[in-house]
């Protein structure tokens, strides 16, 4: 049901992203009848149009607007324009994302508490715990549905995943399946099972694999209290002189502004975008940009402790086919203080297309060592790294005044240096991952740096106490009670595991709180 609403009509809730948690947030609070417009920088791509092509795909769906780095990390050297490889459109990163969906451990939760004092990081416990979102969690496991969680069954192993479980027995790994997955084992309704193609980095083309764009966001539609306009970037957040937010103004296609009036304003645009929308949305009231009595919005930035591991074999492997991320060992995702480090990390089933890994295998590298490993590219079996990195108040998003996008504000520059933990870490997960290849015969690993970033986290963490980040335990900022954030920038730490299961679990906990606030006529 296709709906419009009036920009001068203050009593909507404006929803800006349409990813895991802005599109999540969006169709539930439209199934509680509240009236929402979401914003939506990009455009509206489905199974229908997605493309099985590495670089047509990225062209497609990439947020590719004007970014800066600096700092110490690998991304900086490599990759210096592209931080984040994220989505620009309808579902956001859900469109790209590979389906892992594992839920926080315990401790996860509480990591200051339990890894006590880490020197430069900046730990600090969740003012939420495992209790809490227990059934949130599993709602959202029934929305995504996700394999081996209520019954469902695990996706078949494909002949990456088997060289990599086969390692693993061998190395006396028992946490070895083929993950948590929101990815469908069997047909459901009008989606189909996974068919195996392999481009699930590239949008799903039979629609199997979980995505906000076109699961969640339709169905909000279809209540007739949801309107997603697409191409349209926010610019900044309105508020009052009481302080109170008041609307969003954003630019359309053609870049002509727009002044969208609201009850509430929801910003889900990453971790790179939103505390940029926050920072330049300053004002006389605000001159540190909203939410930002703590100096922290932006801070904080993590990206988990990524990086990845090849090898190749004397026989054809053809990682390429099947599921690309239905593997996972999760032995090492405990903590465990005795490896040399605290926290824990996950090692997951990876592919890349021949594109791709010429760009990422070694970047920059030429010559024999390098071409030779490409020439092996049918032998070649590869898994993903990742693990909770620690946050630090000096890796942040801040504006970049030297940079102009195309609407002529400040672009974001994202800084981050590795901390000690994460460096420890990677060393222990790039042995560990090598040995799992080593075990059933590898003629050589590669050990890969990390890549541009997928899982943006931090920069408006939650907080019990307002000095000590942006929002409280519902997402809802400290400073202004009509100004919501409901992405991963809220993470306050980010855990061993992928993140987006727990995007979509804090968005139904959120729309439930924000609704009944409404009703309660509290904002």
């Amino acid at each position: 049901m296709s709906v419009s609403f009036d920009k001068k009509d203050g009593n909507v809730v404006v929803v800006i992203g349409t990813g895991p948690g802005g599109g999540v947030l969006a169709s539930e609070l439209a199934q509680k009848g509240v009236k929402v417009v979401a914003l939506e920088a990009g455009g509206r791509h489905g199974p229908e149009d997605f493309v099985n092509d590495e670089w047509a795909s990225f062209g497609q769906i990439s947020w590719l607007d004007s970014r800066s780095t600096s700092g110490s990390w690998r991304v900086a050297k490599d990759f210096s324009g592209l931080p984040a490889w994220i989505v620009k459109g309808v579902g956001g990163s859900s469109q790209h994302w590979a389906g892992a969906s594992l839920r926080f451990q315990e401790h996860e939760w509480k990591t200051q508490t339990v890894y006590g004092n880490v020197t430069g990081a900046s730990l600090l416990d969740w003012p939420i715990d495992a209790k809490t979102m227990d059934p949130y969690y599993t709602k959202a496991e029934e929305k995504l549905r996700v394999t081996r969680t209520g019954g469902r069954k695990g996706l078949p192993g494909n002949n990456n995943y088997k060289v990599f479980e086969a390692g693993a027995k061998k190395l006396g790994y028992k946490d070895v399946h083929t993950g948590r997955m929101a990815i469908n084992s069997k047909d459901y309704d009008d989606f189909v099972a996974c068919q195996q193609t392999g481009f699930c980095f590239q949008g799903c083309k039979w629609g199997a694999k979980w995505s906000a764009g076109y699961n969640e966001i339709p169905v909000g539609e279809a209540t007739g209290n949801l309107e997603v306009r697409i191409n349209s970037q926010a610019l900044k957040i309105e508020h009052d002189a009481s302080g109170k937010v008041t609307g969003v103004i954003y630019a359309d296609a053609d870049g002509k502004q727009h002044v969208q009036k609201a009850r509430i304003v929801c910003v889900a645009g990453n971790s790179i975008e939103s505390p940029r929308l926050l920072l330049n949305s300053a004002s006389s009231m605000f001159p540190d940009g909203l939410a930002n009595s703590s100096g922290q919005v932006g801070r904080n930035y993590m990206r988990h402790m990524t990086g990845s591991v090849y090898a190749t074999f004397d026989k054809p492997v053809k990682m390429w086919r099947g599921t690309t991320m239905a593997g996972i060992i999760q032995d090492e995702a405990r903590h465990d203080p005795s490896r040399g480090f605290v926290g824990g990390y996950e090692l997951e089933t990876l592919s890349l297309g021949i594109p791709f890994m010429a760009a990422f295998l070694d970047p920059g590298a030429w010559g024999r060592e390098f071409t030779s490993a490409l020439d092996q590219y049918e032998n070649m079996a590869g898994m993903w790294i990742v693990g909770e990195d620690m946050p630090q108040e000096t890796n942040r998003v801040s504006l970049n005044y030297d940079v102009k996008d195309q609407f002529g504000l400040p672009t974001p520059n994202v800084h981050f240096d590795d901390h000690p933990n994460d460096i420890a870490m990677r060393n222990h997960a790039y042995k560990q991952g090598a040995a799992v290849y080593d075990a059933v015969g590898a003629v050589r690993t590669f050990p890969t740096p990390p890549y541009p970033s997928t899982h943006n986290l931090g920069t408006n963490r939650m907080s019990a106490k307002a000095r000590d980040g942006v929002v409280n335990k519902w997402g809802q900022t400290h400073d202004i009670k009509n100004l919501f954030v409901s992405d991963g920038s809220q993470f306050t730490t980010g855990a061993a595991e992928n993140p987006t299961l727990t995007i979509v679990a804090l968005a139904i906990r959120q729309a439930e709180r924000i609704a009944s606030e409404m009703s309660k006529g509290n904002i």
